[in-house]
Formats: C-alpha cells, structure tokens, sequence
C-alpha cells in the first residue's frame, strides 16, 4: 500500500468529492494546456466545446476506476486525446474544409501518421514522460522513441523543410536521447567525438535539434494562445442542463470543504509557531554539511514530505533551486530489512511537471554518486541519505511532481565498505512514491572572465564563473583550429578563489557545446555562495588529446599472421585477418611501458573500396596509474575514484565486419590509422582575472 506525500496540494484522486462539479473545476485550472491540446486535433470552437464537455463527463463516470498506475493527469491526458481522435472522426461535427485559422504546427501534426502523432502530442505537446506515452500506446520506450523520430522527421517536412536527413544512420538513433539528456555516458562521448569530426551530422543535428526544440517550447511559447472567455461557461451550462440537483450538492460539500480547510491552516499555522525552537534545533544539528549549511543561511526550510511503498518509506528532507540545477536532499529507508537504496534520475524517478516548470533548453542536470563514506550513511545499514540533481526552474517558485516507482539497491563492495559496487545485473527495488516539492529559486551570481591559457600547446579560454547556492560552476573553452593536435575533453581539479579551495569528482566536468572552432567544458564544484571573487586560481585536472598521425597497412587474408609494423614508437602485431561470413581482425600491442598512445583511431578499407553495413569492435584493455601500477577489476576488485591519475591502455582489438550484400564477405586490404588518443594530466595552477 502507498503512503502519499504529506503536504502540497490535495488532489483530484485523495478528494472525497467526485463530484461533476470539482472536475469542471479542475479542468478550469488547466484549460490553457488542454485547449492548446485539443487544437492539435479539432478544427472549430465548436468542436473544442463538445470536447470539453464529453471529457469532464467521462472522466466524471470513470473516476471510480481510476488506478495509479499512471498519474491522475496523464490518465486524464489519455481520456482527452481519445475523444479528440472520436470528435475528429464524427462526421455531424465536421467543419468546412477551410475551417478557422489554426496554428501550422496543428496543420503540420495532421500530415503524420497516427501512431507518430500520438506519440508526439503526448510527449512533447502534453508533456508526459517517454515511460507513460508506451504505457498509453500500449509500445516498448524503444518503439516510442522510434516514432518520435520518425515523426520530428515527418514534421519538417511538413512545415517547409524539405531537406532529407543526410547525417550517419548510426548516429541519429542517439538524436533525442542527447538533446533531453538521457543518452549513457560512453555513448555521449562517442556522439560527442563523432559531431565534431562530421560536418553532415553536425548540420542535420541542428535542424533536428531546431524542430524539437520547437516543439519542446511549444506550450510556453502558446501562453498567451487566446481561450475565450465564455468558453468554460458555455461548458459549464450544458453540465448544468444535465445535473441541477447534483451540481447544488456539490457546492454544499466544497464550502464545508473550504471552512475545515481554513480551521486545518490555523492548526497548521499554531504548530508552526509553537515548533519554532525545534526548527531552530534541527537546523544546528543536520548532520550532511551541505544542507547544515543551507539550512543555517536560511535558503531552504525542512520539508520533510513522505511517502512508502513496498516497504520502503521516502522522506523528502528539502529541496532548492538556483540557475544552475534544482537540488533535492532525500533519505531513504527500507522498513523491512537491511537494504540501503538510491533515486536515479530516467531510471524510474521522473518529474511529472518537467516541460512546465523547469529549463530543458539549457538547463543541466548532475551526477552525485552515492556517498558511502559520509557518517549518517554508516549509521543505519537500512537507511541511506542522498542527493538528486534536476533541471533548474524557470520560474521564481514551483511545485515539483516528482514520481519514483524504482530504486536502486546499492551493494557496498565487499573489498571496500565505503564504496559502491558496480555490477552488470543492478538490482531494483519498485514501487511507487509521489511528492508535490514546493521550491524557492534563488539568484546566482555570474561573472565573466578575462584570462587565457595554453593546454599543450592549444590556446584554453575561461569564460564565465557562476557562483550559486547549489554550486560554482567554470566554463571554458578550448581552441581546436591545429590540425596535428586537439582536446577531446578537459577537466579542471580544484578551483581557488580567496584562499578558499574546492574540489571537483571526477563526475564534475562535462562538454556542453561545439563549434567549428572550440569546445566548450564546464566543471561542477561545490558551492561558494556569498563569495565576491578577488582572486581566481584554478588546476585543471587531465586532457584527453587526439593526434593526428596517418599510416596505411596493407592486409592481405591470404598471408601467414602474425605479421607486425611500426607506428608512432610502438610495435604493433597484426594477430589474425580471417575472410568468412564475418571477416575478423585483430591488432594488439601489450608493451605499454612508454608507449605513446593509449587507443587507436583506424577504418579498414575493403577491396574496391566496397561498403560494408557494419564494424564492430571488442577489446581489452589495462588500467594503469601515475606509478605504472596495473589494476585487473576481474582479479582484485578497486575503488576507480582512488586511483591516483588512471590511464586505460588498449591492448588488443578485434574488428568483425560484415557486407551490405548477402552472400557477399567483405575482403580487408587496408588497415588506415588516423591517429591516436593519449590521456595528459596537469599540476600546473592558472590565475583568472574578472573582466572589467
């Protein structure tokens, strides 16, 4: 059985009062959202009006066997879009050809086919997660993102863009998990990577980008989209027409309603007085530093909201917003045995409300990995005190519909207790908790840079410092004009400003952005709220570089391997080269003392220069630190974040590659190295001055 969330508004579902009367009043709230929605479908005022009213009367008539299995206002989403598809369909509502003026983007939606439809009103019109838009469309998430795709592809088209996609096929499947952020980290570095070397992709990723992001924005964008004034009412009437009696009950119920609310608030109201000294107390005694700190300069207050399912009760503790990220404290504690669980963000935790109230255009949202060594997380071996980072408001004020129906269970490794164990099969703990999260967005202070450096060679330009309750964040950019040379990605280690010292994880720095001409990085350190820069000092922690350094080495299946060839210092060995129903070839070089690359950029080039569908690759590799220390996860199990200066060294890699045609195998004759990537780690401290 679920517990709710203790505090915020009460809703549709915990009233009492089903009555006709408290859904008009429920829909009269959210009119704008829903006649936005409906135009995507309708075409005339009259239609909307039959809309709105068959929908109160349904949902009225179904509200019995409402189930929570989705939240009350996608379930209500789903009940409105499917009387929008039967008005659309009825013939004795149908409206002239030409209609009344809509919006191109409705006109636009019409052309695609149902299923894409669908799937793009309810994820990106109505803003409903990914999750739910499969449960409504009774599909697979991988199949929703399909039709997205297939959709937004359809939609360009369909407003004028007649361009086709002309971008790596291999690549757009990543479109949209990297634009909403979801994409895995070893993937985004690949796409990262791959966008900055082709110019076709970069092209063809802007103008998708454009057309989502039109989307993304578009109920924003229609606030001001005109809802009559007579609308409701004339909804209203017709509701009125068919239920007097029950309409007046209603209303004696909602005053009664209204005084034991205000006699509830004075209650309220008494408590929070009396409890003031307790507050006080709590606020001195919070044990996490981070929140202790919060609390004791008054940018948050207690909430300590909760909810339990399946024998696992959350306690939302506080929560904060800034420019840079919405923060939010929570404990979580397993009633029934000795597990210690954790909230991942689009791994069952989800904000209902996102397209609402916060920044998906450029807004970030962080890592905090589970902290094991802090002392309250040692306490209790069933209770676990975390950190989730999501997208900063756009607003002043919200309320965060946070929905969570998995956990993860974190296994401390047994070689270290204080650390987190990272296994191929995560285990799970479901459910489903819902909190209402009032937050308070507070101001940052931003500040812009005057400094440049040098990364090897490669011209390093700090941009901005933002200094945040939540975090101070520095951006910078890297010059990447060299032909020979360039940095794939760059961290900074600790940051100085007035003698105050902060350190950044090894999670803490990001690529953000690209140009033809720099990348930019930025790195999350913790907060110096309240700090007037004087004097800036920062370390950067490591580049990862790429050097340009071609060399083409005949293959030949018919030859004795091993066969081995010089590159950059190091001796390589051509280990196999076998033609078949897959063609496969392995390189490897196992001396790695003083070898100048880490892994290796190369293509094989096939007979005739035929394509071929697809390469894939497995390798291995050795995990090195600043002493030469080599680390085997598969013999003794190591702390990554302990590792003093970690190099990951290739050693062999296996390429299989197969034909477009059946039947056909595809012959190697060239092994083409482009070049190498190395890792370089830094000591070096810059000082940054402030523009003036």
């Amino acid at each position: 059985m679920m517990i709710p969330a203790k505090r915020g508004p009460i809703s549709m579902t915990k009233s009492k009062e089903k009555s006709v009367e408290s859904i008009v009043d429920w829909f009269d709230q959210h009119k704008q959202s829903f006649y936005i929605l409906g135009w995507s479908y309708l075409k005339s005022q009259e239609q909307m009006e039959e809309l709105f009213y068959r929908s109160i009367v349904k949902v009225h008539k179904e509200l019995p066997r409402y189930k929570r299995e989705l939240s009350f206002d996608t379930w209500v989403t789903s009940i409105f879009i499917h009387i929008c598809q039967e008005i659309s369909d009825d013939r004795s509502l149908q409206v002239s050809e030409k209609g009344e003026p809509r919006h191109d983007l409705f006109n636009a939606l019409d052309q695609l086919k149902k299923v894409e439809k669908e799937a793009v009103v309810l994820t990106y019109i109505t803003g409903i997660s990914q999750e739910d838009t499969a449960k409504l469309l009774q599909a697979s998430v991988k199949q929703v993102k399909e039709y997205l795709f297939s959709g937004l592809q359809s939609l360009r088209k369909g407003m004028g863009d007649e361009s086709r996609f002309k971008s790596c096929n291999e690549y757009q499947q990543n479109y949209i998990d990297y634009i909403e952020r979801t994409l895995e980290r070893e993937k985004k570095v690949e796409f990262e990577v791959h966008m900055y070397h082709c110019q076709d992709c970069q092209e063809d990723f802007a103008d998708f980008k454009e057309i989502m992001l039109t989307l993304l924005n578009f109920t924003s964008s229609m606030k001001d989209f005109h809802v009559p004034s007579d609308f409701m009412e004339n909804v209203t009437a017709r509701l009125t027409e068919k239920d007097k009696q029950r309409r007046l009950k209603s209303k004696k119920r909602k005053r009664l309603g209204i005084v034991f609310a205000s006699v509830f608030a004075l209650l309220i109201g008494i408590e929070v007085f009396t409890g003031s000294f307790t507050s006080l107390y709590y606020t001195w005694a919070e044990e996490d530093p981070e929140l202790r700190d919060l609390l004791q300069q008054g940018l948050v207050k207690r909430l300590d909201l909760e909810a339990e399912s399946n024998g696992v009760k959350i306690k939302i503790r506080s929560a904060i917003a800034d420019d840079v990220q919405t923060l939010v404290f929570y404990e979580i504690e397993d009633t029934a045995e000795n597990n210690q669980y954790a909230i991942v963000y689009n791994e069952g935790a989800s904000v209902e409300n996102e397209y609402e109230i916060m920044n998906r255009e450029t807004g970030h949202m962080y890592y905090y990995p589970p902290d094991l060594k802090s002392d309250q997380n040692n306490k209790e071996k069933n209770v676990f005190q975390g950190k989730l980072s999501l997208l900063a408001l756009t607003k002043d004020n919200g309320t965060i519909k946070l929905k969570i129906t998995q956990l993860l269970k974190l296994v401390r490794d047994p070689s270290d207790p204080n650390s987190f164990g990272v296994y191929e099969n995560m285990e799970y703990k479901t459910g489903e908790w819902n909190f209402e999260i009032p937050v308070t967005k507070w101001p940052s202070k931003e500040y812009a840079l005057d400094e440049t450096t040098e990364i090897e060679g490669i011209p390093v330009r700090f941009n901005k410092l933002t200094i945040a309750p939540t975090a101070t964040i520095l951006k910078y950019a890297v010059n990447n004009e060299q032909p020979v040379k360039r940095v794939e990605f760059l961290t900074a280690n600790n940051l100085e400003i007035n003698n105050k010292k902060v350190k950044a994880t090894i999670y803490d720095s990001s690529f953000t952005d690209f140009n033809m001409n720099e990348s930019m990085f930025q790195t999350k350190f913790p907060s110096l709220y309240g700090e007037k820069p004087k004097e800036i000092k920062v370390q950067f922690g490591f580049a990862r570089l790429t050097f340009e350094h071609q060399q083409a080495i005949e293959l030949d299946p018919s030859s004795k391997y091993p066969e081995t060839f010089e590159y950059a210092g190091s001796t390589i060995s051509i280990d196999k080269v076998e033609v078949g129903e897959s063609t496969n070839i392995v390189i490897s070089n196992h001396d790695i003392e003083n070898r100048a690359f880490e892994s290796l950029n190369y293509d094989i080039v096939s007979e005739a220069e035929k394509e071929y569908s697809s390469m894939e690759m497995n390798s291995e590799w050795v995990l090195v630190d600043k002493n030469g220390i080599k680390y085997d996860e598969k013999e003794t199990p190591f702390a990554y974040e302990e590792i003093e200066q970690p190099r990951y060294f290739y050693t062999v890699q296996e390429i299989q590659l197969k034909s477009n045609y059946a039947g056909e195998t595809v012959i190697p004759k060239k092994l083409m190295i482009n070049g190498y990537n190395t890792t370089k780690y830094f000591d070096d401290v810059v000082k940054i001055s402030l523009k003036k």
